[in-house]
């Protein structure tokens, strides 16, 4: 089973992550209501309008997260500050990087970032690693995602979120470009194939509980990886009740 070195520095395989007391169950009840939400409602009710009305859910989430003042009214009007640009501007584009997730996890990480950072850092540093050993770190990511074939994708998803948000791969944006990340691999893995659920408005929602675990991932060891994807698997479920798909 692959294994890698995460944020914390110790070295962790899926098959330790997927065996954590309470994770299998957690994730297999999430993964349930998502699909009771899409099989009910979705098929009745999903379209363009619908995915296009989650990923401007998200953006606004996303960038609140990160200090942005912008409204959803306000990110539906265009009228925003720099952070809410940023996260419309990776949402945009969000959903056309899903191949190149499944070839080159690395690749669309760093158009994630290029995306965000556009206009802010210059153009030799938007895109790549922060530091020789940032790209290391998102190399292992990489390698650990093209190895998870089978494995849950929710576990999937939580982890590659838990890694871009706490391990430092690029100069700026790494909030933003980690809870994309999240919303691709949900995508990209069949759990939410129309993007209608809304991962980031379920973290700002349980937005103390969300940054604590962040912490505890990059540094609390087993005990905090064991917390982040107990947390991660309750934000999903938070997930499809944010969905407009609810509306």
């Amino acid at each position: 089973m692959q294994t890698w070195r995460l944020a914390g520095g110790e070295v962790d395989s899926w098959a330790a992550l997927q065996g954590l007391e309470g994770v299998g169950s957690g994730y297999a009840a999430a993964r349930d209501g998502v699909d009771a939400l899409l099989r009910d409602r979705g098929l009745r009710r999903s379209g363009p309008d619908t995915t296009v009305e989650a990923l401007l859910l998200g953006a606004q989430a996303s960038a609140a997260l990160e200090g942005s003042s912008a409204t959803v009214e306000d990110c539906r009007g265009g009228v925003v500050d720099d952070i809410a640009a940023a996260s419309l501007r990776v949402s945009t584009e969000l959903l056309a990087l899903v191949p190149v997730l499944g070839r080159s996890p690395v690749q669309a990480f760093a158009r994630l970032h290029a995306l965000a950072a556009a206009g802010t850092l210059p153009e030799d540093r938007v895109g790549r690693p922060a530091s020789p050993e940032a790209a290391r770190a998102l190399q292992a990511l990489g390698a650990a995602l093209l190895a998870s074939d089978g494995l849950p994708a929710l576990l999937v998803a939580a982890v590659t979120h838990a890694e871009l948000a706490t391990s430092g791969p690029f100069e700026s944006h790494v909030g933003l470009v980690a809870r994309a990340a999240e919303r691709l691999v949900l995508v990209a893995r069949g759990v939410d194939p129309a993007s209608v659920l809304v991962p980031e408005a379920a973290h700002l929602a349980l937005r103390p509980a969300y940054e604590s675990n962040l912490r505890g991932w990059a540094t609390g060891g087993a005990a905090g990886r064991h917390a982040w994807l107990l947390y991660a698997a309750e934000a999903f479920a938070r997930a499809a009740e944010l969905s407009p798909l609810t509306d």
